[in-house]
């Protein structure tokens, strides 16, 4: 961990990737190699609405930042088996922070606790190839049915531990990977890693135990069953937590002159492992109607079981089809469907703007001793990416959502405001 001014922090992490290149360097480990900054601001707001605030209550979470996300992938080493390094460096400059609006997950920061100034993290991961097989040992970012590491803050959430990928058969890839620490995306410090069980999720650890464990491993992949039509498992432990199966099937059906329908099927079985009494099924499924630059999804969810939906705790971003920009909607017996529509105006002659609306509603889950639990949600996304001139991939997104419930969860208006910039290193 990092503490730094800003210039001292942007410099450390400067330093760092070029250290982690070998001075032995061969031609394609320095010529394949990549690097680039991303400048991120992030402005978040989140109003709370529900009825029984108090003086002692949040009433609203705001705040403002400036980040900065290096990120360096070296090329390979010649031979049999390839060698090679990346780094990401990581900077978050407060703008805007107080107490009284603290803990929007931007930065480290909690309601009476106003962020520091700055915080920052330096990572590096190992890499080796051979062939169609990569193993990555380090800091790593995942994203599949098992683990999704949140990048929907100023800063990305990153784990530590190994991957294995394999891409050794056509139209399959397989992959394997183990963490023992989490970093989230408002820390600066790796962590144990927890099960969520907040909200009406129903899940319990046992007496005495504690909600923790330093070993998550997956192992899993997708195979091209037919041109489209892509079949995924991938089976998860959370050791002494939670044990998971996650499958996924997904087919896009051409209809015609630029015309698809898409059927998005998901389903997982989630069990304890030793220390809690996590047993779910959650069953999903997302059918989008695409025509020219529009589409038009449905979708339905519903959990099962004796529990909500097992997965990390600290925002990371489990594989549900109504996982939206607040909820998630997977308490105990919950029933969701989400209704969405997209437009990307590429198609009427203004690439680089897209415009996005869902709604999601919930119910059918216990609120209290026999009153039934409600809850929707209302999201709406406008972005907007320059093509050319002196701001030529700048891109801007406008994120807006509102959340209600009967009491089960906060009552929530949000705005959340990105301009995001990347710099081209190497």
């Amino acid at each position: 961990m990092l503490k730094t001014p800003i210039a001292r922090g942007v410099a450390l992490a400067t330093l760092g990737a070029t250290l982690a290149i070998p001075t032995m360097a061969q031609a394609a480990f320095v010529e394949d190699t990549k690097a680039g900054l991303e400048l991120r601001n992030f402005y978040f707001n989140r109003d709370f609405r529900q009825d029984n605030l108090t003086s002692a209550n949040q009433s609203k979470q705001e705040e403002w930042a400036q980040g900065f996300i290096l990120r360096v992938e070296s090329g390979y080493t010649e031979g049999t088996v390839g060698f090679g390094v990346d780094a990401l460096g990581l900077l978050g400059v407060k703008l805007y922070s107080s107490e009284d609006t603290a803990g929007s997950g931007l930065m480290p920061s909690s309601f009476g606790n106003e962020a520091p100034d700055d915080f920052s993290e330096f990572g590096l991961t190992a890499k080796a190839k051979l062939s169609e097989t990569v193993l990555k040992v380090g800091t790593l970012q995942l994203k599949n049915q098992a683990i999704g590491t949140s990048d929907s803050r100023l800063l990305p959430q990153v784990m530590q531990g190994a991957q294995l990928v394999s891409k050794e058969i056509k139209d399959l890839t397989l992959e394997a990977g183990y963490a023992n620490r989490i970093n989230h995306r408002d820390s600066t410090n790796y962590q144990v890693m927890a099960v969520n069980t907040g909200g009406r999720r129903g899940i319990t650890i046992d007496a005495g135990a504690t909600n923790e464990s330093d070993e998550f491993v997956f192992l899993g992949g997708n195979y091209k069953l037919m041109e489209n039509l892509t079949a995924g498992y991938y089976y998860s432990n959370l050791e002494d937590l939670y044990k998971q199966h996650s499958y996924n099937l997904v087919h896009v059906l051409p209809l015609g002159d630029k015309q698809s329908l898409k059927t998005d099927l998901r389903y997982a079985r989630s069990t304890d492992d030793g220390r809690s009494n996590v047993d779910n099924k959650a069953l999903g499924a997302m059918v989008t109607y695409s025509l020219s630059g529009h589409s038009i999804g449905l979708g339905y969810q519903k959990m099962s079981g004796d529990t909500g939906f097992a997965y990390l705790a600290g925002a990371t971003d489990p594989f549900l089809v109504n996982y939206v920009q607040i909820n998630d909607f997977a308490n105990e017996d919950e029933k969701s469907w989400q209704a969405r529509y997209d437009f990307n105006f590429a198609s009427i002659g203004i690439p680089g703007l897209t415009f996005m609306t869902r709604y999601v509603t919930g119910d059918n889950f216990e609120r209290s001793a026999g009153v039934e639990g409600k809850e929707w949600e209302r999201d709406m996304d406008i972005a907007y990416t320059f093509q050319e001139g002196a701001l030529k991939n700048l891109n801007l997104k406008w994120r807006n959502a509102t959340a209600r419930s009967n009491g089960t969860g906060n009552d929530i208006n949000e705005n959340r405001l990105i301009a995001s910039y990347t710099i081209p290193l190497m």
